[in-house]
């Protein structure tokens, strides 16, 4: 009855009375029984029966007549009596949740990019892809075939490159020196003219004095096409320009004319003196002697752990007050003040990140025995004097005992020629 309150305990010493039905449910209910009688169905009365099955489809046309609907208000009216039920509506929902993703293409569901630990980038292709450039620029081959891909593609005369003297290398060394300069001359005749020194009636000029020669600053990694629009021009009118220093000043994405002359300077024209070519083959076959165990295989490691190579990078390996003052007494001999530029910002830390630490003598160790390489494993060690070599290379000898260098390959005898003439030239 209207305004008679529910009790779900009901009257004391009876039964309890019916919860009251909601309105939906018993316009349902009646609509079922047959219209707007009595609500009961007598037996053999056909009227009460059509009426029953005109009233149910007529309530069918009206509510749309799905399933889902009935189902969903027969839930309400369940969940209406019984309030515990509401219990379980996460337990629906979640399933609802699951109804609903499972009808969901996966194409349209976001990925989760996996970022990779710290560390693993060193192993990163992209990575290398990016460093490659700064790798190959410490090499004085890079600069040289450099000079010849550009003299070529300028249809210019290219002079014997000058080294530069290194302030922590101290190494005086010519191009005759390293290699073999008639050789690279005869080899590079067809494509690009190269002499040993500026003719005497252009040097007039400026005075027989090379340094007042105009010298073009390049910005490194410079296009070929930048070279034909500003040093082009420039050439015409002095006719003798310097371009230093050259080591990277060249992209890599130069056309095919331009990748063959470098390509053919690297591989062809630069051949080593035959002191060299000498004292390397020596060492080579005794390498192989030592190497008997694995047919005479060997791994040769160039360790570009030196103290010029620790003072550019700008990494902390120790961090004491003492490598400090060491690697800054470095840098500023050999490049006076590159790195205390004001607003220059050193940061360690993220140098490492990148990938542009050199690796100590022990992480080559760890990286080579990752590799699979045992201790039983010839090693040729290809480098300049080690920074603080009486430490750092211990761990690397631990793990590798058959590890080589120049040093114990060949005799002081053998060596003299290549390291007296360093010596003579610095005292004088």
């Amino acid at each position: 009855m209207p305004g008679q309150t529910y009790s779900r305990l009901g009257s004391l010493g009876g039964a309890p009375s019916p919860p009251p039905v909601p309105p939906a449910v018993a316009a349902v209910a009646s609509l079922q029984r047959g219209g707007g009688g009595s609500g009961r169905r007598t037996p053999g009365k056909g009227g009460s029966a059509s009426a029953s099955a005109s009233a149910a489809a007529g309530w069918t046309g009206v509510g749309c007549g799905c399933a889902a609907r009935r189902a969903a208000r027969a839930v309400l009216a369940a969940l209406h009596r019984r309030q515990a039920v509401f219990l379980f509506a996460p337990l629906l929902y979640v399933a609802a949740m699951l109804l609903y993703m499972g009808s969901i293409p996966l194409d349209v569901v976001p990925r989760i990019i996996a970022r990779p630990a710290p560390g693993s980038v060193y192993r990163s292709p992209q990575l290398y892809a990016r460093l490659r450039a700064d790798m190959d620029a410490d090499n004085s081959t890079d600069a040289i075939c450099n000079a010849v891909a550009i003299a070529g593609f300028l249809n210019a005369t290219l002079v014997i490159p000058n080294f530069h003297f290194h302030s922590i290398w101290r190494d005086p060394s010519t191009f005759s020196d390293i290699y073999d300069e008639a050789h690279f001359v005869k080899r590079l005749q067809n494509d690009v003219r190269v002499v040993e020194k500026v003719p005497d009636f252009i040097m007039e000029r400026f005075g027989h004095n090379l340094s007042n020669v105009f010298n073009f600053k390049i910005k490194a990694w410079s296009p070929i096409q930048y070279y034909k629009d500003a040093v082009l021009p420039k050439l015409i009118e002095e006719r003798l320009i310097r371009i230093s220093p050259f080591a990277n000043r060249l992209s890599f994405d130069a056309p095919p004319v331009v990748q063959r002359l470098r390509c053919l300077a690297n591989f062809e024209a630069l051949k080593f003196s035959n002191p060299i070519a000498t004292l390397s083959e020596t060492l080579v076959s005794r390498m192989k002697e030592k190497s008997t165990a694995s047919n005479g295989k060997y791994i040769a490691v160039h360790l570009r752990f030196e103290e010029d190579m620790v003072a550019f990078s700008c990494c902390v390996y120790d961090g004491g007050d003492e490598e400090k003052k060491e690697m800054n007494a470095a840098r500023e001999i050999g490049w006076r003040g590159k790195f205390t530029k004001r607003g220059r910002v050193i940061r360690p830390g993220v140098i490492r990140m990148n990938g542009k630490c050199p690796l100590t003598p022990l992480e080559v160790g760890l990286m080579l025995r990752g590799m699979g390489f045992s201790n039983n494993t010839a090693i040729f060690l290809a480098s300049g004097k080690i920074y603080r070599a009486e430490k750092n290379m211990v761990p690397l000898l631990e793990m590798f005992p058959l590890l080589q260098t120049k040093e114990t390959l060949a005799s002081a005898e053998e060596l003299a020629p290549f390291k007296m003439e360093i010596i003579e030239t610095a005292l004088a």
